[in-house]
């Protein structure tokens, strides 16, 4: 089912060109049967005047609706997509619709046999494209015209998702839950790689005897298994507002390291899900299957109602699932998802922290002095949080994610982590 999207229209309402051209001819008309007195020309005028005031008897200015069809799209980058936008007044009234191309996007508009304008798009880069149109329609006979009273409408809206890089990106080192999935252990149960060789008990399976050992040492002998296990990863991304400079890039970054994660776990057979932290949290519940992927790139560029918000600045319980594994990433920048991180760390969770940012978030700095001391003052920080429990690793341009995740130290997971 195609979800059609409509959106009232507040007009307003002033002179049409026909309205302004009557008037005008009306005034000259009149103005030279004055000065020349010849009642001539107050004929001709009568007629241009008698339009004008039949404003009053003409039927009520229409209300105008615009739709779009399919009013919410998704795409990947560089995919083409299609709506289609037409718009309708209540008394029949022609309508006249003009496209906006949003910056960096490119639009194809074609008008259908049917009069709805047919739109190709193709986003380059992943965010959110509102479509708009300016809005204009002629009242009271055509001597009104009226025009959107914001301009532009916002009839549909595209959001491109980020295409992440297919390498898959290792968890921390830690203890995993006991739940069948494809991570190594090290711990004995039913599982695919070779273990060990142990005397045989009662109660050990038949089908585990490794019979040639048992002949050449004479007694019962079993294959172990190590077990192969799967985990709960949530991904938190920073949304505050970042200074301009380096820090801003350091978005792209964010989002792709996002989305490659939240793949690669679904890919490995274990649950994702995201938190949003910046303004109004939005988060999504850690899940299985291919269409947890979409819910959650709908969640973290905010499209469609399928993800939670909530107030606040700490990550909400409900949205960590207790033992979860929590990969966020941030610029640092800001003490609020600092903290949020520190909460999480208390909760019992493995909390690792990647910094996106390359470099300092100054623009045009030039004193190799400033960039040391803030160079050293990151050190401190990396320190500082690991001493807390928070292991921080940097990204920057010169490493892929899968490289950067593989330097994270083992942390085995607390006992009792307070709920």
């Amino acid at each position: 089912m195609i979800d059609t999207r409509s959106v009232d229209v507040e007009l307003r309402w002033r002179a049409s060109n026909l309205a302004l051209s009557l008037a005008s001819c009306a005034a000259v008309a009149l103005a030279a049967a004055l000065i020349d007195a010849r009642w001539q020309l107050v004929v001709v005028a009568a007629p241009l005047v008698g339009v004008l005031v039949s404003l009053g008897w003409q039927r009520s200015t229409p209300a105008v609706r615009v739709y779009a069809e399919p009013g919410l799209v998704r795409c990947f980058e560089d995919e083409e997509v299609r709506l289609e936008l037409w718009a309708e007044a209540d008394d029949g009234s022609p309508v006249r619709l003009l496209v906006e191309t949003p910056p960096g996007a490119a639009l194809q508009v074609d008008r259908g046999p049917s009069g709805r304008l047919q739109i190709v798009a193709s986003m380059p880069r992943w965010g959110r494209y509102p479509v708009r149109v300016r809005v204009t329609v002629a009242g009271r006979g055509g001597l009104l015209t009226g025009a959107a009273a914001t301009t532009w409408v916002t009839a549909g809206e595209v959001f491109a998702f980020p295409v992440a890089p297919a390498q898959s990106t290792g968890l921390p080192r830690t203890e995993l839950l006991d739940r069948l999935g494809t991570h190594l252990t090290r711990h004995v149960g039913r599982g695919v790689e070779y273990g060990g060789i142990r005397a045989y008990v009662p109660g050990d399976q038949l089908r585990t005897v490794n019979w040639p050992v048992s002949a050449r040492r004479g007694s019962l002998h079993v294959t172990e298994r190590l077990s192969e296990r799967a985990t709960d990863v949530v991904v938190l991304v920073d949304r505050h507002d970042q200074p301009p400079g380096p820090a801003t890039d350091a978005t792209e970054r964010t989002m792709r390291g996002a989305v490659q994660v939240v793949q690669s776990a679904l890919r490995n057979g274990d649950r994702a899900g995201v938190v949003a932290l910046g303004g109004r949290t939005r988060w999504l519940g850690a899940d299985i299957g291919r269409r947890q992927f979409y819910r959650v790139l709908d969640a973290i560029l905010g499209a469609g109602d399928g993800h939670e918000t909530t107030p606040g600045t700490l990550a909400p319980r409900a949205a960590l699932p207790p033992g979860a594994v929590v990969v966020a990433f941030s610029t640092l920048l800001d003490t609020d998802f600092a903290l949020a991180l520190i909460d999480l760390c208390r909760r019992g969770h493995v909390v690792v922290a990647v910094d996106v940012l390359d470099g300092a978030p100054f623009e045009d700095l030039d004193d190799p002095l400033i960039a040391r001391m803030w160079s050293m003052q990151r050190a401190f920080m990396y320190r500082d949080m690991r001493t807390i429990g928070v292991d921080v690793i940097g990204w920057s341009t010169d490493g892929t994610l899968d490289q950067v995740m593989g330097l994270v130290p083992r942390r085995r997971r607390r006992a009792t982590a307070r709920r």
